[in-house]
């Protein structure tokens, strides 16, 4: 029986991990669950698992449940009640799924408190791989990839030594505007950018999908999981879903990861790992499939995927810059400031402006994240001045 805690329960890994656990409830438990704010939903969550503790980190949201719930469950907020359901005795692995910058904190507290880590926040290693990792290594705690296409890589390199890597190809669907010129998506709407073709998503990792700062983050987050150069790690547009990456060894065999576009599959295997256990999720049929079609991604039309790896070979604090700027003007757009092409601005200016910390430490990197913030901020008051 495994223990789990759940940060992020109400978004969209959360809510599909709490559907693999309900299913396999002779093999987990759910100790802890913590939210942002949406209460109705986590006291859904808090009736049906029962856990010891639960967390909504905004207040408000947090009050309003204390006051109608008269359960066992411990309700917390804020940051200290996220950072007590992250390291709380009962849990042996703790699946990280907040968004953004913000799982940082608690999953390195997880870590310090020897919990395995199932890990769906790629910010965190984003932000601080080096530091991380080797907080991993020091507490000999497992990190096991959610993400489909890290889970992949994952799964091909089982039994294999990563000496005899020669790539690792990363696929990508190209999001909703892989045909579109610059000039058309110049005006696309916010409505346009949430439809992605193959996944069902929640809000800022859609917008980030399409504009491909998403695969330029995981991009990063593999030199770290898998312990390789960019040079050794290549982006491919595979608008079919199908593939979920796949790695090139020294002898030019290609192994890949295929397998329907559901992320329950990548989310029960980080769980079971090293076990597989059987599921009902929807099966591949390969011969219904006309075409399974690959082409490399254009940097020019999304240089967003261009700009995470400049920051992720500057090294230091560069992409915890580049992953700042990119948090707060996505949300700018999703609340109606700036254009779509205006997140990439943002990007660029802000990494142009950013004096480099080679060796940061946390106390740095969370200095680098305020200081990212505070510029972005001031890039989009000047796009909406005009």
């Amino acid at each position: 029986m495994k223990h789990i805690a759940i940060l992020g329960s109400t978004g969209s890994i959360g809510t599909q991990a709490l559907d693999v656990i309900a299913a396999n409830k002779d093999r987990y438990t759910i100790t802890t669950l913590a939210a942002y704010k949406n209460e109705q939903l986590l006291a859904e969550q808090i009736e049906y698992f029962k856990p010891k503790i639960a967390v909504l980190i905004d207040k408000a949201a947090a009050d309003r449940l204390t006051n109608r719930y008269h359960g066992n469950t411990k309700i917390l907020t804020g940051e200290d009640g996220l950072l007590e359901a992250a390291t709380f005795d009962q849990s042996d692995t703790v699946l990280t799924s907040l968004v953004g910058f913000a799982g940082l904190k608690p999953t390195v507290a997880a870590i310090k408190a020897k919990k395995n880590i199932a890990l769906a926040n790629k910010e965190t290693l984003v932000a601080a791989g080096e530091l991380v990792m080797s907080l991993a290594k020091e507490y000999n705690v497992s990190i096991s990839p959610v993400d489909s296409e890290h889970s992949a890589v994952f799964q091909c390199l089982n039994g294999e030594s990563k000496q005899q890597i020669q790539r690792i190809i990363l696929t990508a669907s190209g999001g909703p505007f892989r045909e579109y010129t610059t000039e058309q998506m110049r005006m696309v709407s916010i409505e346009d950018c949430l439809k992605h073709p193959n996944w069902s998503m929640g809000r800022k990792i859609t917008i980030d999908s399409a504009t491909l700062a998403n695969k330029g983050l995981e991009v990063i987050e593999a030199k770290w999981l898998f312990g390789v150069e960019y040079e050794n790690i290549d982006v491919c547009v595979h608008p079919q879903s199908i593939i979920h990456s796949m790695v090139e060894f020294v002898d030019g065999s290609v192994m890949a990861q295929l397998g329907m576009p559901d992320m329950r599959i990548p989310i029960q295997y980080a769980l079971t790992y090293p076990e597989r256990i059987s599921s009902d999720f929807p099966r591949l049929d390969l011969t219904t499939l006309s075409a399974l079609t690959f082409v490399k991604p254009d940097t020019e039309k999304f240089p967003a995927l261009k700009l995470a790896y400049s920051a992720g070979k500057q090294g230091g604090t560069m992409p915890c810059v580049y992953n700042a700027a990119n948090e707060i003007g996505v949300y700018a757009f999703l609340n109606g400031e700036i254009g779509f092409l205006d997140i990439v601005k943002v990007i660029r200016y802000t990494m142009e402006k950013h004096t480099l910390i080679t060796t940061p430490s946390l106390e740095n990197i969370h200095a680098a994240d305020a200081w990212a913030r505070s510029i972005a901020l001031q890039v989009i008051t000047a796009i909406k001045e005009g």
